[in-house]
């Protein structure tokens, strides 16, 4: 079996043993069995830290359907091939050649070296972010009932960019808080970076401590071009997102109210953090405007880092098309960022994932057009890509889906988590390389 393979299987069978869990009695808050297409588009949805819920979480489901749900979410938000590879760790295992190319695969980078360690590494930084998370929220919600629960569940949630909220309105009532405004994006924000860029960014600080507190001489660290990329596209991101839905929904009163500048600034924030695919809202996302709608989509598919928590094109594919785009308008033939070039299979990978996305996304939208022709196209779109880029926001319309709708929905989802291009790998058996090279030809483009 192939490595793809086993990633693809690994996450459908944690699926669907989340999804048997969930159909118990014991999991939903009346005792009562739960509907089977609840219990897998819940589950799918956790796994694929999406948020997408088609009941509201705090209220359908008991505590221990609740913790079933969270514990989904962080094997999600760690992957499959990670989570298996940890369990076998801790129970003394070796790891195998194999296990160590699933790792890479899994993180796309070349870890075959101290994959160990770097296991180690990556659940440590994961418990260090949750439970920094979880103290910190303990505060906002104090005056809440099981405030140790929910600060617990937000924490990971946030963390994993999984969006679940035990709260009906996700996050709207903690609009005006600055605590809520800043922890929540922060474990958003380095959850989605990925693991690669935050390790570097340790490594980085550790070495100023040695040389400007303890003096010592320490070798001149240099990031790798995956790091810059990603903190460089994020900050922008950031800050474009934030402008641009400052902007289009400024007067728009089902959104910002009569609330002052400070705390609409705050929401704009908020809403461009969350939309690259963590799903936590602080305002109604069906009353924005159609461009605040149109410009969540684009960020909502942009999506987190590779190795992160969270899923969309990924930064470094959306940059490595814009920088291929500017290359070839300068009548280029090579692609340079960061006075690096950038290898011809890394753009020919960034245009099949762009191309295999837009074919998910074009067909799971025309499927529920004819599934569930009751809904607008805008709110079917928004739905489909916020499934496909596993954010977790929605116009409202998740619940009211038919089986047929929720069933695509989770096919979208889980599509989206494990990657276009290694669903298709499983599906396509590789060729082997070809010695046969054939003359080249021009033709007509643009």
């Amino acid at each position: 079996m192939s490595i793809a393979r086993t990633i693809c299987l690994g996450f459908l069978a944690v699926i669907s043993v989340g999804t048997l869990l969930l159909i118990f009695p014991f999991t939903t808050a009346d005792g009562n069995w739960n509907d089977p297409i609840t219990a897998l588009f819940t589950a799918t949805s956790a796994v694929c830290v999406t948020g997408l819920a088609v009941v509201d979480t705090g209220t359908y489901f008991s505590f221990w359907g609740q913790l079933i749900i969270l514990l989904l979410i962080q094997i999600g938000g760690l992957g499959y091939v990670t989570t298996n590879t940890f369990l076998l760790f801790l129970i003394r295992k070796k790891f195998d050649f194999r296990q160590k190319v699933a790792i890479q695969e899994s993180f796309d980078r070349p870890f075959l070296q101290g994959s160990k360690n770097l296991l180690v590494s990556i659940i440590a930084t994961t418990i260090i972010f949750e439970l920094t998370g979880f103290f910190l929220l303990l505060p906002l919600f104090s005056e809440e009932n099981y405030a140790i629960w929910l600060a617990l569940f937000h924490s990971i949630s946030a963390w994993n960019n999984a969006g679940f909220s035990l709260f009906s309105n996700s996050l709207m009532d903690y609009q005006s808080s600055l605590l809520a405004n800043l922890v929540i994006p922060i474990l958003i924000i380095f959850g989605g970076l990925g693991y690669q860029a935050i390790f570097e960014m340790f490594i980085w600080l550790r070495q100023q401590f040695y040389k400007k507190i303890l003096a010592k001489n320490t070798e001149i660290f240099v990031f790798s071009l995956n790091s810059k990329i990603v903190t460089e596209t994020t900050l922008i991101l950031l800050i474009v997102g934030t402008v641009a839905f400052f902007f289009t929904d400024f007067s728009n009163a089902s959104i910002f109210g009569d609330l002052p500048l400070k705390q609409r600034v705050l929401g704009a924030w908020f809403q461009s953090v969350t939309t690259r695919t963590a799903g936590f809202n602080t305002v109604d996302i069906s009353a924005m405007t159609d461009a605040g709608l149109f410009i969540t989509i684009a960020f909502m598919v942009i999506g987190a880092s590779p190795s992160g928590t969270g899923g969309g094109l990924k930064t470094t594919t959306l940059r490595i098309l814009i920088n291929s785009t500017i290359s070839t308008l300068q009548g280029k033939t090579d692609v340079i960022i960061y006075k690096r070039r950038v290898p011809v299979n890394l753009i020919l990978k960034a245009l099949g994932v762009l191309c295999t996305s837009v074919a998910l996304v074009t067909v799971a939208t025309a499927l529920i057009a004819i599934t569930d022709p009751q809904l607008s196209f805008i709110q079917i779109f928004f739905e489909v890509c916020s499934a496909f880029a596993t954010v977790g926001l929605s116009t409202g319309i998740t619940g009211s889906l038919s089986a047929l709708g929720k069933l695509i929905i989770a096919i979208t989802m889980y599509i989206g988590r494990v990657g276009v291009l290694i669903v298709i790998n499983t599906l396509v058996q590789a060729s082997s390389p070809s010695a046969i090279h054939y003359p080249e030809e021009n033709l007509l483009v643009g």
